[in-house]
């Protein structure tokens, strides 16, 4: 079975998280600089079989996009123009960063490794992932 992968695109940064084979478990892949993304994923795609990507959709308390939604928009458009054959699906973003670092202070990270904004972002993926695979499970 393909894999389905996880995107917390960001201005500075994206994390990433993917599904094992058999589409149960989210795991973080890793968090890369934005400007490199298509880049990455072509390379990610060419060894691994990815039938669905996930994209975070950031919207404000009301419902509302947020401000970085334009930003998100043309990065959806540029996937989908390098990646035409993958299916893409937008998921509400909200509170996934802010979960991510309780997370971080769940686990016991250290106030020093709780900083690194790289990991938030993945672990962000992580539970936009796991989430989503949750909801399709019910």
């Amino acid at each position: 079975m393909p894999r389905i992968l996880s995107i917390d695109y960001g201005i500075k940064r994206t994390g990433l998280a993917v599904t094992d084979e058999l589409q149960i478990i989210a795991s973080g892949l890793t968090t890369i600089p934005s400007k490199e993304i298509i880049t990455f994923l072509k390379d990610y795609f060419s060894k691994e079989n990815v039938s669905k990507v996930l994209i975070g959709e950031p919207k404000q308390m009301n419902g509302q996009p947020s401000e970085s939604a334009p930003i998100i928009e043309k990065f959806v458009s540029n996937f989908k123009a390098a990646f035409p054959d993958i299916v893409v699906e937008r998921v509400d973003e909200r509170f996934t960063s802010k979960m991510a670092f309780q997370t971080m202070i769940d686990s016991g990270l250290k106030k020093k490794q709780r900083q690194n904004k790289a990991l938030v972002d993945e672990i962000a993926a992580t539970i936009m992932l796991q989430d989503y695979l949750s909801r399709k499970m019910i």
